[in-house]
């Protein structure tokens, strides 16, 4: 049966919820954002089929409601909707990034026709927009529902089978179980990486050919240092309990390997990185954890036009299929170096031996 749906903030998240359902169900989509040109872009591009600048007046007309606003905003329009009036029922959810905060405002909601099931998307971008918004941005990503004791295994389902095309993985967690994990796996990172770019730029002071230095694995670990501040400064001060006690527990991390280093303790700090290293590669090399496990190999090639596409097209003559391909180090006039991921271990082998057959320096990692 047709639903009317709205998208309530049409951002990368929205937006790329909205062509999903667009291109996979024959639901009515209305779009609400406070940017004119948002709403502009996203009826012109078809992404829905009608847009509105009054939630107020729209979210009582639908039945279903995705939030798809910054944290704070999400908490608002939960507010309001706590005052208004509702002829049927309607099912609520968010995809915000912090839980708490959100499910505690959505449980304190006592309008009968509501349901709310908290969501949270794990999937996204250092761009921002509806303009960069995917139909495919959430395909084998996790997807966490946070349900309210209101809501039964109906609603939940009914929620699931909405975004069954996303092709995402659904988990059920407690708020207080997502906001601690997501702050170590994704906000507290966010918030490394920033400190890391900053104290790079006060360095820059006494050695100013540190951004020609700035690649390689600084380039890699900072990459989300790009990402929208004002978006993550909301997300940082939402869960500002659970990131206080991470910095916490970081500062006396730091302050034991700069123990380590000013005792000369080699053996230790030998046993410290190659713990870390054996967790890393166990979250993809034993399909414990949500990094996939791949297959990946390293070509030395040329700086010239067309470099990349001659290896491309090697593989793909042999039908050979690439999961992805990254551009590790390239510098103007010398060789550099692309990074081939496969599926398949014999993937990787046969690539491995039919680019060293047409002359090309490989090695593969173990």
């Amino acid at each position: 049966m047709t639903k009317r749906i709205l998208i309530a903030g049409l951002g990368l998240i929205g937006g790329s919820l909205a062509l999903n359902l667009k291109e996979n169900t024959d639901h009515r989509l209305i779009g609400y954002d406070v940017n004119q040109k948002s709403l502009n872009y996203a009826i012109q591009k078809q992404i829905v089929d009608e847009i509105s600048t009054d939630f107020n007046q729209v979210v009582t007309t639908v039945d279903i409601c995705i939030l798809a606003a910054p944290v704070s905003k999400t908490i608002d329009l939960l507010e309001q909707i706590k005052q208004l009036r509702f002829e049927k029922p309607i099912l609520i959810t968010d995809v915000s990034s912090v839980k708490s905060n959100v499910m505690q405002t959505a449980e304190s909601i006592e309008v009968g026709e509501v349901t709310f099931v908290g969501g949270h998307p794990m999937a996204g971008s250092h761009k921002q927009g509806i303009e960069v918004a995917k139909a495919h941005l959430f395909e084998n990503a996790i997807y966490i529902l946070t349900p309210t004791e209101k809501a039964d295994q109906a609603a939940i389902s009914t929620l699931t089978d909405l975004l069954a095309h996303t092709k995402a993985k659904f988990l059920t967690l407690d708020a207080q179980e997502h906001d601690e994990m997501t702050s170590v796996i994704s906000h507290f990172p966010h918030l490394i990486a920033s400190s890391l770019v900053q104290q790079a730029k006060t360095w820059q002071k006494k050695h100013d050919k540190i951004p020609r230095l700035a690649v390689g694995g600084f380039r890699d670990i900072t990459r989300i240092a790009s990402s929208d501040p004002s978006m993550w400064q909301d997300i940082f001060f939402q869960n500002k309990k659970v990131l206080a006690q991470l910095l916490e527990d970081w500062i006396n991390e730091m302050k034991n390997l700069k123990g380590l280093l000013e005792t000369n303790d080699k053996v230790s700090i030998y046993h410290y990185l190659a713990e870390a290293r054996e967790y890393r590669d166990g979250l993809d090399r034993t399909k414990k954890g949500a990094i996939p496990s791949f297959y990946d190999l390293f070509v030395d090639i040329f700086d010239q036009p067309g470099a990349i596409l001659k290896v491309i097209g090697l593989l793909a003559d042999e039908e050979i299929s690439i999961k992805n391909i990254e551009i590790l180090e390239i510098r103007e006039g010398i060789t550099g170096v692309l990074r081939i991921s496969f599926v398949s271990k014999d993937d990787q082998l046969a690539s491995h031996r039919l680019l060293i057959k047409n002359g090309y320096e490989t090695m593969i990692e173990e």
